[in-house]
């Protein structure tokens, strides 16, 4: 078998390894170590798993394998102070970050490929995504990714997304996953974060827009679903509006009509101002005030290991800067006297006890939206976790709504 990430090809038969073409000396266990995170890449494997896997249960030191670790970086052009490839999750191990593409050997093709083996041409594997990139009105470049394979589906970009850190999380993998079951899923990193240009040239609800046209336009989709989540919600109403006849459904999830800032309710722009001031001095800053009353208010009910991928985002999608300013923007976005003239079919979810957008919200969007459903979920999360009755709740009516 042939992997390839980065810049870097990894052949289990020859056992060899390529970086920009040349190979690169690997010591056999290097080697191992390599294949079997590059196999389960994506997942948090602990030391035990790499004892067992790895040394075959023998007695390791912790020191064995971190100099195994910083031998595996330095062969496929890592660091411990970069872990762009071989991430280092403090106190609980490691995990394989890039995009992996494999291939067969020709003699392994031979030998074993059946017509189950071959995927459909069109189709996609789910355990891969690629990332392109597309500019905007203004110049700007915007990342996007495909997923999946089925309907085509676009997710408008949100406040808080790495296509990359998110392919690997444990809150949006398994959402992905999902997702892409039924859904060739394209999403994008909005201005400003993520992969996308981080450089603002310009914040004003238009050029959110415009983004999502762009991103529309690169995809070569005519028709398809459009989904949108928090922030994405007013962009993707505004969308819909403006081309109907694009958009075959339009769903909408934990989303606002009118931003924390411009809200008539004092107490929420009180809140919205505190919550500007805690990202300005506390902004992927470990036991923050803000990375506590963030992780409270998007998923209460989050594990460790969730919670933790939230605070690597932070540090990872953008700078403080950028997170002051694009959360200012979109929580002055305002389209509570646009709704009325959506004109495609609507379906509106939200979790009763949303602890980031009240579910006021969510019955305002679906209450001025002719014709709109509505579907309230038993939740306090706002990102969606496998573990909760919601999580079975959101794709059943999701899968029911767009196949009508």
């Amino acid at each position: 078998m042939k992997y390839r990430f980065d810049d870097c090809e990894l052949d289990t038969d020859s056992r060899e390894l390529k970086r920009h073409g040349n190979t690169i000396a690997v010591e056999p266990q290097v080697f191992d170590l390599l294949v079997y995170l590059i196999e389960n890449r994506g997942k948090l494997i602990d030391h035990e798993a790499l004892v067992e896997s790895v040394w075959n249960g023998r007695i390791v030191s912790d020191s064995a394998i971190a100099a195994r670790i910083s031998a595996a970086r330095k062969a496929v052009g890592d660091s411990g102070k970069e872990q762009r490839v071989i991430k280092t999750v403090s106190r609980k191990g490691f995990r394989f970050l890039p995009t992996v593409e494999c291939s067969a050997n020709d003699d392994d093709a031979a030998g074993s490929a059946n017509a189950e083996d071959i995927p459909a041409v069109g189709t996609q594997a789910l355990d891969h995504q690629q990332i392109h990139f597309c500019k905007s009105a203004d110049g700007t470049r915007i990342a996007y990714a495909r997923t999946g394979n089925g309907v085509p589906l676009i997710r408008t970009g949100h406040w808080l997304t790495h296509l990359e850190h998110d392919w690997h999380s444990p809150i949006w993998r398994p959402f992905l996953d999902r997702m892409g079951r039924h859904f060739e899923v394209v999403r994008y990193d909005q201005r400003g974060s993520g992969l996308s240009d981080w450089e603002l040239s310009g914040l004003a609800f238009e050029r959110f827009v415009e983004d999502l046209e762009a991103v529309v336009d690169a995809s070569g989709h005519e028709r398809f679903v459009l989904y949108a989540t928090s922030q994405g919600v007013p962009v993707a109403v505004e969308y819909a509006i403006r081309h109907p006849e694009r958009v075959s459904h339009l769903v909408l999830l934990g989303g606002y009509a009118t931003g924390r800032l411009v809200r008539d309710n004092a107490a929420e722009v009180e809140q919205g101002e505190a919550i500007l001031k805690l990202i300005e001095h506390g902004w992927g800053v470990s036991g923050s005030p803000f990375l506590q009353a963030f992780t409270t208010m998007y998923t209460p009910g989050g594990s460790r290991e969730q919670i933790d991928s939230l605070v690597e985002l932070q540090r990872l999608t953008t700078s403080p800067a950028n997170a002051v300013a694009i959360r200012r923007a979109v929580d002055s976005f305002d389209i509570a006297g646009r709704l009325e003239r959506v004109a495609v079919k609507t379906l509106v979810i939200h979790a009763a006890n949303d602890g980031v957008h009240p579910v006021s919200q969510g019955r305002e969007i679906a209450s001025g939206i002719p014709d709109c459903q509505f579907v309230l979920l038993d939740s306090a999360n706002h990102a969606l976790l496998p573990q909760e009755s919601a999580w079975e709740r959101f794709f059943g009516e999701l899968q029911l709504f767009t196949a009508s």
